[in-house]
């Protein structure tokens, strides 16, 4: 299986640097540069469509979306729902990341409203994916307090409850669809260590899911495709500042060979 998801996620990095999916972004303003330079390295193309009567319209034509809830201002909120209703009518695969869900009122109302809208994808840090399940108070902040394992339980029932896949990221990234797990044990610290580190990965997740699908793989193939890319960087950076530019260089520069050589995915 690990070969195959492998394989597939070297044939898939091709096809998003071929098709150069438009991925909508509603994201938040601490991280916006950084994804849009990360769809861009990774030959996507970004869009920050995020104002009511703007966003669900586009959400028709992109060929996918992400909802990342780090700074829900008003009319961003409003238009999160809009592009998630406009998504789900027009077949737009969608990711919500639901940072800081748990403890902070605003955000995690939304992101109860949006989950019953039934995501195409869930990505958010352990103590995130726990406290959306209802079963815990989210983390320090944006920061997670459980490990990906102790999220795993929760993962499966948002996946099950909701028709979701989730991805919870961490020292090894945990994908499932309720009945499969599978991890990817690529990654650095130094991704932790950036703002956006995790908030980049739900745009590459969208990206990766327009081409195909089977959602499972193609969250597992970005997952690791950017875990690698990560990974590579570290290995050339002196620290966080490096690390940014050298991550967006390696995975501008990243081949299907380099995927097959280099992923670890089980």
């Amino acid at each position: 299986m690990s070969n195959q998801h492998a394989q597939f996620s070297a044939e898939l990095l091709h096809r998003v640097q071929d098709g150069v999916p438009l991925v909508q972004c509603l994201t938040n303003a601490v991280v916006a540069n950084f994804t849009a330079n990360t769809l861009l390295a990774l030959g996507a193309a970004p869009a920050m469509v995020d104002l009511p009567t703007e966003a669900g319209p586009f959400a028709r034509v992109a060929s996918a979306v992400l909802i990342n809830l780090g700074t829900p201002q008003r009319d961003q909120r409003i238009a999160m729902v809009e592009a998630a209703t406009h998504s789900n009518a027009a077949g737009t695969p969608w990711v919500l990341d639901p940072v800081a869900v748990g403890a902070l009122p605003v955000r995690t109302h939304l992101a109860r409203d949006l989950l019953g809208l039934r995501p195409t994808i869930i990505r958010g840090n352990p103590s995130e994916i726990i406290a959306l399940a209802g079963a815990g108070h989210g983390g320090r902040g944006v920061d997670s307090t459980d490990s990906a394992e102790a999220a795993l339980d929760a993962a499966r029932h948002l996946a099950i409850d909701f028709g979701s896949i989730v991805a919870i990221s961490g020292a090894t990234d945990i994908v499932t669809d309720g009945a499969r797990d599978v991890r990817v044990d690529n990654g650095t610290v130094l991704l932790t260590r950036i703002t956006g580190g995790g908030c980049a990965l739900g745009a590459v997740i969208a990206a990766f899911a327009a081409q195909d699908n089977d959602r499972l793989a193609t969250t597992v193939a970005a997952c690791a495709i950017y875990a690698l890319a990560a990974e590579q960087a570290a290995l050339e950076s002196a620290g966080p500042g490096s690390f940014a530019v050298a991550f967006l260089d390696r995975l501008a520069g990243l081949t299907p060979d380099d995927v097959l050589a280099g992923v670890v995915i089980g």
